[in-house]
């Protein structure tokens, strides 16, 4: 049982894809040689216009952002439209956060651009807009979910509309609206490498450049990276989500 619980951290998959994450960030340099072997016309056979690490620190730091203000906005509307004075606008919040995914990445940032300049700021408008119907429906499916019983148990014990909402609609209601964030969150990862088409620098850049210059080794270094900066991302919010549960509920299948 001891040594069960001393290897079980050894067994989660999110401390292996992290640490295989963070080796390729810090040393794909390293792999020259095994890139120059497999794409020998290619020169450098490995990006070099900026550091991996410096390229995912401006990558999470656009998603951050964007994620941020999604996450207010999109809260913030929920709560809204499931009061008593917001219900008649239920229906616009629906359709205006549908018609924000609606929108290919692309188009917006080529809407964005000429009113935001190059740059990282059409991005974060980007995937401000296509992040926010997971967050905004997430919420409002948790938001109702909350039984009758215990709201009118909140009421009876005198509880303000503030702190039932705080102290008992939102604790209950956050696993469904963590499902929403970390749908929009791995969306926002995948979707912000299109942003260094306008100048943005993320880990899209190498993906570009290689596109560009017909240099392969750039498309499969950035992929990989960003592939795995998505699946580490998705495995963080699954614990979390684990975390926030019941703990009758926390046991993974199979356990």
């Amino acid at each position: 049982m001891h040594a069960r619980s001393i290897l079980q951290p050894l067994a989660s998959p999110v401390l292996w894809v992290a640490v295989f994450f963070a080796g390729l960030l810090a040393g794909m340099r390293h792999l020259r040689p095994l890139f120059a072997w497999a794409f020998p016309g290619v020169t450098p056979p490995v990006f070099d216009r900026a550091s991996f690490v410096d390229l995912w620190l401006s990558h999470l730091g656009l998603v951050a952002a964007a994620s941020l203000a999604a996450v207010v906005v999109g809260i913030g509307v929920a709560v809204f439209v499931t009061r008593p004075a917001g219900r008649d606008f239920r229906a616009i919040a629906d359709t205006l956060a549908t018609i924000g995914q609606t929108f290919p990445p692309a188009a917006v940032l080529a809407l964005a651009v000429p009113a935001l300049g190059l740059g990282p700021r059409p991005t974060i408008a980007a995937l401000f807009l296509y992040g926010l119907l997971p967050i905004t429906a997430n919420a409002i499916a948790g938001l109702e979910g909350v039984p009758p019983a215990v709201r009118d148990a909140a009421e009876g014990m005198g509880l303000s509309a503030w702190q039932r909402l705080r102290d008992i609609e939102l604790p209950l209601a956050a696993p469904v609206i963590l499902a929403g964030v970390r749908v929009s969150v791995t969306i926002g990862i995948g979707t912000a490498t299109i942003g260094s088409t306008v100048g943005a620098v993320t880990l899209g850049t190498p993906i570009l450049d290689g596109l560009s210059a017909y240099k392969l080794p750039y498309v499969i270094q950035g992929a990989v990276l960003v592939g795995l900066f998505a699946i580490l991302t998705d495995l963080l919010f699954a614990a979390l989500e684990r975390r926030l549960r019941p703990p009758a509920e926390r046991r993974r299948p199979g356990d």
